[in-house]
This record gives structure tokens, C-alpha cells and sequence, in this order.
């Protein structure tokens, strides 16, 4: 069983390495991703002029009169002091050909005084220039940038699989880390003096011993990240029902197919806020948001500076169909079944943000012991595959040393 259990876990490792390795590297820097962009790409987050900044709802409509062939499908609607509007877009169906505008941006920075645009850039393209290199890394911790197939994102997919096996060598590791329990002092102690292979052994197992509750929410975590609609979701409904998601049972557009919604969004906005005054919510509405490929709203709600939710789960949603302007549900953190809670945990987990700043720093920290396993592990198995070889060498010189022998010592035949 032990021997099985020890070939599964070298083979995942061997496989795996290269994207363990890239995936904890780039999560280690993601974790700061805000403040290294705007560090890197001032042009695209500060304001370049003085003066009153307009209402963002305006500042969105100016865009899109002159901008006919884009729609923008992320707003915030609190701009902080000295800060430039950044606001994502998405091509509109271009009546001519019946498809999508061509497009080469898709973020967009603009001036909060005159509207005029400030900088660009298409999120997520592949490119390790000044603009792109935070975006580029992102989408690489995530997809590897495998390209998509047939409307699939391939590369979402796979390191969603990838992970579903890494949560599952988790426990394999767990399991040959501890031979003998007489002995289980050992899985966790480092030999910093006794040589380099004991040391970088010491360190992939009894390291992995240490942290491995938290390897283990990483690896899970990552499943949720990457197929959360086709595994997870489906897996804790049967032991918690979760209440329904508005992305579930959706038909999707294809992306040069986009939607264009019904209703405005000072429309949705509207409705969301009486929503919210409903459920006795005392936090303004942060941004809005419009899905081309779902027709969904959805409306997030948040103080200034407080997008991306840290502390605790997250920021409260309500969400809207395009069509109509009709409810569509309501994602609010800490409300719900077991189930609900465990899948708004899924992402403030990951990302550490679920403890604020510590956290954050943690999993950068993590992102970094996750890459050097993977270096540490195939060592390992170098280092073994040598002395392999070597004692098979010497094996078969032996062997060969009887029949040399016998040869030697042979009389000729008269």
C-alpha cells in the first residue's frame, strides 16, 4: 500500500511540478496585484488633471457616445481622491457583420474631470511589457494561458483538474510522511546539519508536515476558483443545499456574440438600492457591473477604497437580468446554509483576504513554499534516479566479472 502510495505521489509531482511551481510563484505576487500595477502603471489608476470629478454614471455614458462600438461592463461609482475612473469594457455587436466589434482593449483609465481616456490596455494579454505584466500573471496563476477550445476555456479547466488531483496527493503525502508512528517526531524535524540531501528531503517532507492544513485549503480552494459551477457547487449541494445561483442554468453567448442589455443601468441601479434599503443595508452601492455573455447585472455594495473586500467574506451582491431588470438573486455574505457560507468562504480563503492584510501576506508566503516543493521534490527524485542507476551499474559489473573469469581460466581446445 505504502509503496503505491509513494509511486502516485512522486508521478503527480513529476507531472505537476512546472505548474505547481508557476501557479505558487505567480500566486505569491497576485496577492499585491493593486498595489503593483498601480506602483507599475500610474497612467491607468491616477487622475492626470485637478478639478471636480463627474459622476461616474456620467463619465460612462460620455464614454460609450464616443465609443459607439464598446459598452462598459464594469463600473465603480465612487471615484477616490487624486484617482483616474478605470472601467472595464466589452465590444457591442457591430450591425454591419453580426458579430463583435474588433476590439484591442478592453480596461480602460479615464480622466474623472474631462472624461478623456487616459490609458489602456487588453486585461489578460499574453505580454510581459510594464502594462501588462500584472494582468499577464493573473491569468497565468489561473489558465496557464492554454487557449480556449470550442468556447472552453482549456486552460480554467485544466488547472481545475490539476487541483482536484492535488487535494487528493494531499492526503497521499500525509499518508507516507508518517512510516512509523513510532517515530513521528522525525516527519517533522530538519536536519540542518547532516548534508544537503537529508536537508532538501527534511524540507519537502517535514515542511510540507508543518503547513499542510494550509496546503490543503489552497489546493480545495483552487477546485472552487476553477470549476465551481461543475464540481463543487453540485458536490456541497448534496450535503448543504445552496441557495440557487444566478449564473447556474444560464445560456451563454459566445464571446462574439455579446448581449446588449434591455435596461439601464440607472435603471438597475435604482432598483438596486430600494433592494437594499428592503433588507435594511446601511453600505452604499460600490460599483455595477454587466455580464455580455449572460446578460446579467450585478451591483456591488462596498464603502470608497473597499472593492476588493478584505476582511471577512466579501462584499454583498445583488444581481439583475439585462433583459428585463427583474431580480435575479442575491449573493450576501454570512447569510445562508452551511453550503452558501462554505462557498462564499471559497475566495477570501484563497486569497487570504478573508483576514485582511495577515492574510494576504500568508499566502504570499505560501505561494512561495508551494513553488519551492516542487523544486525540492524533483530533486528528490534526481538524486534517487542516479543513485538508481549507479547501484544498477554496479550490479551488472559484478555479474559480469564471473563470466569473465571462468572465460579467462578456460583451456584452448587442441
Amino acid at each position: 500500500m505504502r509503496t503505491a502510495l509513494v509511486v502516485m505521489h512522486r508521478w503527480f509531482g513529476l507531472a505537476a511540478a512546472a505548474f505547481l511551481f508557476i501557479s505558487g510563484a505567480t500566486g505569491a505576487v497576485i496577492s499585491w496585484d493593486h498595489e503593483l500595477d498601480e506602483w507599475l502603471n500610474p497612467q491607468l489608476f491616477k487622475a492626470t488633471s485637478e478639478g471636480f470629478a463627474q459622476n461616474p454614471l456620467a463619465l460612462a455614458k460620455q464614454f460609450e457616445s464616443s465609443e459607439k462600438g464598446m459598452q462598459v461592463t464594469w463600473l465603480p461609482l465612487n471615484i477616490e481622491a487624486g484617482h483616474a475612473l478605470n472601467i472595464r469594457v466589452f465590444p457591442r455587436i457591430d450591425p454591419a457583420t453580426g458579430s463583435a466589434h474588433k476590439a484591442d482593449f478592453n480596461q480602460i483609465a479615464l480622466d474623472p474631470v474631462s472624461g478623456e481616456p487616459q490609458a489602456r490596455r487588453m486585461w489578460g494579454e499574453i505580454s510581459l511589457s510594464r502594462k501588462n505584466l500584472l494582468p499577464f500573471l493573473y491569468k497565468l496563476h489561473y489558465s496557464m494561458h492554454l487557449p480556449n477550445v470550442g468556447g472552453i476555456e482549456a486552460g480554467v479547466i485544466f488547472m481545475g483538474i490539476l487541483a482536484i488531483v492535488w487535494t487528493i496527493d494531499c492526503f497521499v503525502s500525509l499518508w507516507i510522511s508518517f512510516p512509523k508512528l513510532s517515530s513521528w517526531k522525525k516527519s517533522f524535524a530538519f536536519r540542518w546539519q547532516q548534508g544537503s540531501y537529508k536537508l532538501n528531503f527534511d524540507l519537502h517532507r517535514s515542511g510540507g508536515v508543518w503547513i499542510w492544513p494550509l496546503l490543503l485549503i489552497i489546493a480545495v480552494t483552487s477546485v472552487s476558483m476553477n470549476l465551481q459551477l461543475q464540481v463543487v457547487r453540485p458536490l456541497v449541494n448534496r450535503i448543504s443545499t445552496l441557495s440557487p445561483s444566478p449564473w447556474e442554468g444560464r445560456n451563454f453567448s459566445a464571446p462574439d456574440k455579446p448581449s446588449s442589455p434591455g435596461v439601464s443601468r440607472e435603471t438597475i441601479l435604482e432598483k438596486a438600492k430600494a433592494e437594499a434599503i428592503r433588507r435594511a443595508w446601511m453600505t452604499p452601492a460600490g460599483g455595477i457591473f454587466y455580464s455580455p455573455e449572460a446578460d446579467l447585472y450585478g451591483v456591488s455594495f462596498y464603502a470608497s477604497g473597499k472593492e476588493h473586500g478584505d476582511g471577512g467574506l466579501g462584499n454583498p451582491w445583488l444581481h439583475f437580468e439585462g433583459s428585463d431588470g427583474s431580480f435575479a438573486g442575491a449573493w450576501v455574505p454570512g447569510e445562508g446554509s452551511a453550503g452558501d457560507i462554505f462557498m462564499q468562504a471559497q475566495f477570501p480563503l484563497h486569497s487570504g483576504r478573508i483576514v485582511g492584510l495577515p492574510g494576504r501576506i500568508l499566502v504570499s508566503i505560501l505561494g512561495l513554499v508551494i513553488a519551492s516543493f516542487s523544486v525540492t521534490g524533483v530533486v528528490i527524485w534526481a538524486r534517487k534516479r542516479r543513485a538508481r542507476l549507479a547501484t544498477k551499474q554496479v550490479r551488472a559489473q559484478q555479474s559480469l566479472q564471473p563470466l569473465e573469469s571462468a572465460t579467462a581460466g578456460a583451456s584452448p581446445q587442441a
